[in-house]
């Protein structure tokens, strides 16, 4: 049965990705081959991802392609401020927006690049999953950091993240 993944902040091809967030690899392509192998490690050909935003900085669109080309899954970007134009219009993508709301497992997602100070259904048990803080961002309630920054350098599915948010709930 197809799974559904979220992720956020690969920064493909971007050097200073590795001392801005102390990523633990030696050069861009070692992080570039790590990211592939952990997303392709986790995430089926027939699964649906969502990547929220700042997918690659530097390389050029024909690199950006090959990239989005070796990753498993039905890929939608949710555009972060390093998404360019050439970004957005690789055809990789199955679709491009700049937020977007789903339901899964009888959950409401509030889907961004950014975090939200508040969110559509956040007292109604929606969840705001998004990008840009690279970890670094206390969360509020029912609000998770998807970037790989957070989650060891790879996609996260939609039930570790369920989980992860009754955790949170019963320990606050």
């Amino acid at each position: 049965m197809p799974r559904l993944w979220f992720t956020s902040d690969t920064h493909f091809g971007h050097g200073g990705s590795l001392g801005l967030f102390r990523r633990p690899f030696d050069s861009t392509a070692t992080m570039t081959e790590a990211l592939v192998e952990n997303w392709n490690a986790a995430v089926a050909p027939d699964d649906t991802i969502w990547h929220l935003g700042d997918f690659a900085i530097g390389p050029k669109p024909d690199a950006q392609a090959a990239i989005l080309g070796r990753l498993n899954g039905t890929k939608h970007l949710v555009s972060g401020n390093n998404d360019g134009p050439a970004t957005l219009a690789l055809a990789g993508w199955a679709s491009v927006q700049a937020y977007a709301e789903l339901e899964a497992e009888g959950r409401k997602l509030v889907l961004c690049h950014y975090p939200f100070r508040s969110w559509n259904g956040q007292h109604k048990g929606a969840l705001n999953l998004h990008g840009h803080s690279h970890g670094k961002l206390a969360p509020l309630p029912r609000q998770i950091d998807v970037g790989v920054d957070v989650w060891d350098f790879a996609p996260v599915a939609v039930e570790t993240l369920l989980e992860h948010a009754t955790r949170r709930r019963r320990n606050s």
